[in-house]
């Protein structure tokens, strides 16, 4: 599936099943609330912290499922096309980070 495809796979399930999109400053409420579950699992399966029981059976892949759901979401109902994001966000990277990680000694 590609970025396109699933942003309008979301949106075609947001306008049958899902009624009709949360306001953006919901999503964006939403949004923060996905990324604190993929930094709880990671903290306890990565990191330090035992897991709760309630914790035990949940999946990294789903959960970062959910974030990028919320996020396509936002895109969808602000005009973001996320394919193009992505590629310029690309560009600008390499640009400007052609040599700044090459040259870091912290990553030698």
């Amino acid at each position: 599936m590609t970025i396109k495809e699933a942003q309008e796979q979301i949106d075609h399930w947001i306008n049958t099943t899902g009624v009709r999109y949360f306001s953006e400053l919901t999503n964006m409420a939403i949004l923060t609330e996905e990324v604190g579950e993929v930094a709880r699992l990671m903290a306890r399966k990565y990191g330090e912290q035992s897991f709760k029981e309630s914790d035990s059976k949940k999946e990294l892949a789903d959960e970062l499922a959910d974030v990028m759901w919320v996020l396509l979401c936002i895109a969808n109902q602000t005009g973001v096309d996320m394919t193009a994001a992505l590629e310029k966000n690309f560009n600008k990277k390499n640009i400007r980070d052609a040599d700044r990680h090459i040259n870091n000694p912290k990553l030698k």
